[in-house]
């Protein structure tokens, strides 16, 4: 379980309000009837959600009709959400010797779920696996390690993780590791060191693709020049409508068009919204004495520790000023206005904050976020880019320059 005072604990604000991209929008009636064409005909990929912490330690059970969670078998159908990236996250105050213990058990239950509910789930290894999967009428699984600090330092873990179906790892979480610096701590190492430069390069030749979501910016510049190809930011979002570290400027978002990356938008109201931003900083000293009490009385009992958790989120939760999932397009407006409509993508963060936008509280809502987007005068092409197309695409060259790279010709890292 994530704490606030770990996703938005140095926030600082700065209010933008990007100009509207496009000239010529839709009214209501032609928005819909455009969303549902999109609807009928796109595969919607979300790459993170925080969903496995539920199944592990409180026996979540995906298929439940009542879920609380924002990711369920119904919700996903409903939200026509066609492929998943669920994170196996690892606290980075996790003891350091049972790092790759803890993420093993996630990715187990992540594939018992998929197991157990084989008629609409399916597991999703390439591409080309989302595509199989989808015109079988069910939901593609896949994962992504959540910080590098999950190899222990060791580059044989990456292949293990990738026999086991990971297909992306985040280069850092809140922490710097031994051999990258994050956006959430004090720069350690100027950014990417040399082992972390053969961490980039063993990912590349296994065929998993580079996330530079929480890493510092020094590190994005470091990954892009030691990667061959492109690199996701799996849920960031944009630092010129919101000033969080975790978010991308400009120039960040440029340099990985340039790279033929995809950056996917985060939908943490503290990511996407000035104003909430700064309502949470007002409390966040607070919030995090009320978790440390319960990490301290329960810390022994993980699904109380959950409960406890989520009911200090939604005290205060209910006195800040949730945005409107409008705040989503709107920067997902500007990346497409930065760095094209080719590297933009969706990376929800669903079960993984503590707060989403009004509208989009759930994967089951997913569908007034195409609409308002239609609205806004895309096209049903450059809206299935954005709905899955793009990261597809940045799967393929990943699984293309693996192939490349395993050939005798094509060198070792």
């Amino acid at each position: 379980m994530r704490t606030l005072g770990r996703i938005a604990a140095t926030v600082s604000v700065l209010v933008f309000v990007a100009p509207p991209l496009l000239s010529a929008g839709r009214n209501a009636a032609e928005a819909a009837k455009v969303a549902q064409t999109v609807l009928q005909r796109a595969i919607i990929l979300d790459t993170h959600a925080d969903t496995p912490q539920m199944m592990l330690d409180e026996g979540y059970d995906l298929a439940d009709p009542n879920s609380p969670f924002m990711i369920s078998i119904p919700k996903m159908r409903a939200g026509s959400l066609g492929a998943e990236f669920f994170s196996i996250w690892v606290d980075v105050d996790w003891p350091k010797q049972d790092l790759i213990h803890r993420a093993l058990d996630l990715i187990d239950v992540v594939q018992e779920q998929v197991a157990r509910h084989s008629d609409a789930l399916a597991l999703a290894a390439t591409a080309d696996d989302i595509l199989r999967i989808h015109r079988q009428n069910k939901i593609a699984i896949l994962m992504g390690l959540e910080g590098g600090q999950e190899i222990e330092d060791d580059l044989r873990a990456l292949d293990i993780y990738y026999r086991l179906g990971v297909r992306y790892m985040t280069l850092t979480h809140t922490a710097n590791t031994d051999w990258a610096d994050s956006s959430g701590a004090k720069p350690q190492w100027n950014g990417l060191t040399g082992l972390g430069r053969q961490v980039v390069a063993r990912m590349n030749r296994l065929g998993m693709m580079v996330d530079i979501s929480h890493v510092s910016d020094k590190t994005f510049y470091d990954t892009l020049a030691a990667t061959r190809p492109p690199v996701i930011a799996s849920h960031s979002s944009c630092r010129a409508l919101t000033n969080v570290p975790r978010n991308m400027t400009d120039d960040m978002i440029r340099a990985l068009a340039k790279n033929g990356g995809v950056m996917q938008i985060n939908f943490y109201s503290g990511f996407i919204d000035p104003e909430y931003a700064a309502a949470y900083k007002q409390v966040a000293k607070q919030i995090q004495a009320e978790e440390s009490a319960a990490q301290k009385q329960y810390g022994n009992d993980r699904k109380r520790l959950a409960e406890e958790t989520r009911k200090i989120w939604a005290r205060y939760e209910a006195r800040l000023p949730t945005p409107s999932y409008t705040r989503i397009a709107e920067h997902i407006e500007h990346a497409v206005k930065v760095g094209g409509v080719d590297h933009v993508g969706l990376g929800s963060d669903f079960d993984g904050v503590s707060s989403i936008p009004r509208g989009l509280e759930d994967a089951s809502k997913l569908p007034n976020l195409v609409r308002e987007l239609a609205r806004r005068g895309y096209s049903e092409e450059d809206l299935e880019k954005i709905l899955g197309g793009n990261l597809l695409r940045v799967m393929r060259k990943v699984e293309a320059a693996a192939r490349e790279m395993q050939t005798p010709e094509g060198g070792q890292p």
